[in-house]
């Protein structure tokens, strides 16, 4: 057990957000944490760090319990460089490393036998053993695999300070993952990863040792990385074993059973009530109505079923069709900030398709879509009667002071303002929230109003770039059921790949400067990925080993020549061998240096370490000498 919670209860001013929550997080477990936006799942994370009290009930910690935490801005500032900061991890290992191998030279020459050479001794075996036990001579290794995965890997000189905010959250998440809490609490590790490091992410994470207990909004992620979901759901949690496709028949196996028991329940109470009505002043049915009078005395009352949170509903409709060429694009080139990030950009789209743009962050996704949008370039064509729905994952067409309402209504003068509290109201947007200005709602609720305004656009194409930031589950799964249903053209950006399979019929990748369509959806996509991925490595290994092969000459000058070129090939194979046996019995020695029996014996391990010493300046004029040969 790391982490129990017993009834805890906790508010705000007068409003209680949490109610009896009760569960508990044991060693290794993965748990994916959902709800609503605004249910308090933040602010329960925060009750289990012990940065906020709890108004009631209890929470237990194992003694010395090490956490880690990524909050949503998890970033921080710092004048190192990354690769430094990674390695301040690592302080304590790296630092008795110096020490080791201070000790080792301390060691070969101090006198054998002395109080001065068992000191040493003791020293050295206290220090390899403090090593091997944090794994400390991997550690570089381990840098350089987190970074590489999480996309720093040209960025290892690159002073933090100088970095964006995404870029100081992922560098957070790297420097978590090297310090290996025994439990880690992640608020939304998605947000600000494209594709391919979210696969890297969750591969590294199946094997990580501690538990993971992770609020998400990305289906895909919780379906790979969680073993349990923990649900927050009118102030209560509920704990679902599975992913999150688990938790979804779940769910609703739940709800249909709590509903049934209910029910049976109340038409038992009702029969027995109507049962005591008839026969409480009969004297041959007194008897018997008196049982039933105790028996409903004594029955425990269900509680009737909440009903599930309302999803909020988006309609995208349209009047006229487009031509069947919606779109065109042919030789255009992206490119932002001076620098150019795609040439030859082709493709085209018939009306009524559904496309999906992916690459990784920076490629020129949201520039490509901008491009598009603002109708400027000569090398996009627009069909004839196409309407564009454009939705701006910044919503930086949002006015900050004017009222949801009005942000509305003052843009669609021709509904009435019942129409616009309508659609404000399918959207989960509340009586009390059209009244808010804008600047003070939260991100989920202003991608709803924008959302709002985009169907009351009526447009027969919609470009959407990143439509799901900052919507939960909820919102995310309604918008995709209306986007299902549109009938008209819909090109967009996004990294919710559960988003992306369910809806597009065709992938359109940006990637090396260049753009590739694929005619399929996103699961095919991924195979063919795998699939070149394994070609180019074949193909790369093959090159590579032809690369190694000694050339084949047909001739040379003279006989002396072929005489000095077959002593050198016979030279260069006699020193590899020599340096295979030489790393082999460098091996065997740490091996029987790091034994207990050998530690123990100070006259032994000099001996030993004056070998390796030996070992270790031979293989260096080995790699010497080698290199002559090449």
């Amino acid at each position: 057990m790391l982490l129990t919670l017993e009834n805890v209860a906790f508010g705000y001013d007068d409003k209680r957000i949490l109610e009896n929550i009760s569960f508990t997080v044991n060693e290794g477990e993965r748990i994916g944490f959902i709800g609503q936006n605004g249910e308090g799942k933040t602010t329960l994370i925060r009750l289990m760090l012990g940065q906020l009290s709890q108004d009631e009930g209890s929470i237990y910690r194992k003694s010395g319990l090490k956490c880690g935490y990524l909050a949503q801005t998890g970033g921080y500032e710092s004048e190192n460089t990354v690769y430094e900061e990674m390695r301040g991890v690592f302080s304590d290992v790296f630092g008795a490393m110096e020490k080791l191998r201070d000790t080792e030279k301390a060691l070969a020459r101090a006198e054998y036998g002395s109080g001065e050479y068992r000191d040493l001794s003791a020293k050295y075996e206290q220090l390899d053993k403090r090593i091997a036990a944090a794994d400390g001579y991997n550690a570089d290794v381990k840098i350089k695999t987190v970074l590489n995965g999480m996309g720093f890997e040209k960025s290892y000189d690159q002073v933090i300070s100088t970095m964006s905010g995404g870029e100081k959250t992922r560098l957070k998440l790297c420097r978590l993952l090297l310090e290996e809490p025994e439990i880690l609490f992640l608020d939304e590790p998605t947000n600000h990863l494209d594709v391919p490091t979210l696969f890297w992410l969750e591969n590294y994470l199946a094997s990580y040792k501690g538990a993971i207990f992770t609020v998400s909004h990305d289906r895909y992620f919780l379906d790979r990385v969680v073993q349990k979901i923990f649900e927050l759901e009118n102030r209560r949690v509920n704990v679902f074993r599975g992913n999150y496709s688990k938790y979804k028949v779940l769910k609703a196996e739940k709800v249909l059973t709590a509903e049934r028991e209910y029910e049976k329940q109340q038409e038992e109470i009702a029969a027995l009530k109507d049962y005591v009505a008839r026969n409480i002043v009969r004297a041959t049915t007194a008897k018997s109505a008196q049982s039933r009078v105790k028996k409903l005395e004594n029955m425990e009352l269900l509680e009737k079923p909440l009903p599930p949170p309302r999803p909020p509903v988006f309609r995208f409709a349209f009047g006229e069709k487009s031509e069947e060429a919606a779109l065109g694009v042919e030789g255009l080139t992206l490119s932002a900030g001076g620098k150019t990030l795609a040439e030859g950009v082709s493709f085209a789209m018939r009306r009524g398709e559904k496309a999906a743009i992916v690459g990784e962050n920076g490629t020129g996704k949201s520039t490509l879509i901008r491009a598009l949008v603002k109708k400027s370039d000569p090398a996009v064509r627009w069909g004839r009667f196409v309407k564009i729905g454009y939705y701006d994952q910044e919503n930086a067409d949002l006015d900050p002071e004017e009222t949801v309402l009005g942000a509305l209504w003052h843009k669609h003068t021709g509904r009435t303002q019942t129409e616009a509290r309508s659609a404000l109201a399918r959207a989960k947007l509340t009586a009390e929230d059209i009244e808010k200005k804008v600047k003070s709602l939260s991100g989920g609720e202003r991608a709803k109003l924008s959302l709002v305004l985009l169907e009351a656009e009526e447009a027969n194409f919609l470009v959407l770039d990143e439509p799901t930031n900052h919507l939960d589950l909820l919102a995310r799964e309604a918008l995709e059921d209306a986007l299902k249903q549109y009938e008209g053209t819909l090109l967009f950006v996004s990294h919710d790949r559960y988003f992306i399979q369910n809806i597009a019929g065709k992938i359109i990748e940006i990637a090396d400067k260049k753009l590739t369509v694929y005619p399929c959806g996103y699961d095919d996509f991924n195979a063919l990925k795998k699939q070149a991925a394994a070609k180019a490595q074949a193909a790369a290994s093959a090159e590579d080993a032809n690369r190694r092969a000694p050339a084949q000459t047909a001739s040379y000058r003279s006989k002396a020549e072929r005489a000095e070129d077959a002593k050198r090939k016979q030279l260069a194979k006699q020193t590899e061998k020599d340096i295979s046996d030489t790393e082999a019995e460098i091996a065997a020695l740490q091996e029987e240096i790091a034994r207990p029996e050998v530690a123990a014996d100070y006259k032994l391990l000099g001996e030993k370490c004056a070998l390796l010493d030996a070992l270790n300046e031979r293989l260096e004029r080995l790699y010497a000498e080698y290199e002559k040969f090449i």
